[in-house]
């Protein structure tokens, strides 16, 4: 019998439905977890690019029952931490970090210099995947992908705190967009599916429209 080789991992986890889609095809190759990298806004006390809040991201880690490796940067320093961040994982046993880039050149390259830096294993899960099979599958899945933010020309506020599902997809299709949003249409922050030990509660408060792009303030429910 051919032996199947496992590893150690942790993943850059922004919360979307990319990133769980890639943490579900480690988990379903026997891999094991040891964190979830997410990069914070110093002065936000956000996730950087997906806006997603502390409290928001620990109740996620806690129901996933992997480690929150939060990793706090201003901006200019953002390559530097992620690299102090994934040599303490190395230091404790990981042996790659897992990505959930799907076809762009520069973010894969940008990726692996980070582990090269900390002498790490660059994984990409979804690499040269269709991206609307990528979507699909998201959904056949079952996972519960909350729209987070919209790019305004593109997308209708309307879009935003809902569920991402086929008629979602259909919509976007009709618009002549990438139903992946790998350009930045939308992103999403992904709240239960397979991979959760049980759904994150969450609530959706307002909107901010910062011009470019808008975002809703998704909150863990106070219990």
């Amino acid at each position: 019998m051919e032996k199947v080789f496992t590893m150690n991992f942790v993943i850059s986890y922004s919360g979307g439905k990319d990133s769980v889609l890639s943490l579900h095809k480690m988990l379903e190759g026997g891999h094991t977890p040891m964190g979830l990298l997410v990069m914070v806004n110093q002065e936000q006390q956000r996730s950087w690019f997906h806006g997603v809040d502390l409290e928001l991201l620990r109740q996620i880690a806690a129901s996933l029952e992997i480690p929150l490796l939060p990793c706090e940067s201003g901006g200019e320093d953002y390559h530097t931490r992620m690299e102090e961040t994934l040599r303490a994982a190395k230091a404790q046993g990981a042996e790659a970090c897992v990505f959930g880039d799907i076809d762009i050149e520069d973010h894969r390259e940008w990726c692996r210099a980070r582990c090269d830096a900390a002498g790490l294993q660059c994984i990409h899960p979804l690499w040269q995947r269709d991206r609307l099979d990528n979507t699909n599958e998201i959904i056949a899945l079952g996972y519960q992908c909350v729209i987070k933010c919209v790019r305004n020309k593109d997308l209708p506020q309307s879009f935003l705190g809902r569920i991402l599902d086929a008629e979602l997809v259909a919509e976007m299709a009709k618009r002549g967009l990438d139903v992946c949003g790998e350009n930045g249409e939308y992103h999403t922050v992904a709240v239960g599916g397979p991979v959760f030990h049980r759904p994150v509660a969450y609530e959706c408060k307002e909107i901010l429209d910062f011009g470019n792009i808008s975002a809703i303030n998704i909150c863990a429910a106070k219990r």
